[in-house]
């Protein structure tokens, strides 16, 4: 995956329906919550070999088991065919902040760093706001 110089407001825009619609509504309480970092559309392969195109919310250098750490972002928001992902690379001595926050997060699915849901009417917008506040203290931007 690589940052891009595309226009997120257009990018979003372009989305249509309920997911369009889900999309803006996460990524302007994302925003608000994470006000001053940076919000860049990464394009590219991502795991599992699928071309993705994912809204990152703040930078950060991302340590890897194996090899040299990369560029990659705290919060990452995402449409996947049947529902949206939201990617939270932050966690703590209790683990990943998107399984701490699962109970409070509304009707989702949970990995390790990720979170599914079909709807922003499906995410409690309070509980998100929450977490991703917790991400960036954790990670010092």
């Amino acid at each position: 995956m690589n940052k891009t110089d595309d226009d997120v407001d257009e990018f979003l825009a372009a989305i249509d329906g309920d997911a369009g619609e889900s999309m803006r509504v996460v990524d302007a309480r994302i925003r608000a919550a994470l006000p001053g970092l940076s919000r860049v559309l990464w394009r590219g392969v991502f795991w599992g070999g699928t071309e993705q195109a994912i809204i990152g919310y703040g930078e950060l250098l991302q340590g890897r088991p194996t090899g040299a750490a990369v560029e990659w972002f705290l919060i990452g928001l995402a449409q996947q065919a049947k529902h949206i992902s939201l990617y939270v690379n932050a966690g703590d001595s209790g683990g990943y902040l998107g399984k701490q926050f699962a109970a409070e997060l509304g009707t989702v699915k949970i990995g390790s760093a990720s979170i599914g849901f079909r709807s922003a009417d499906d995410l409690d917008l309070d509980a998100l706001e929450r977490m991703v506040l917790r991400a960036r203290e954790l990670s010092g931007l």
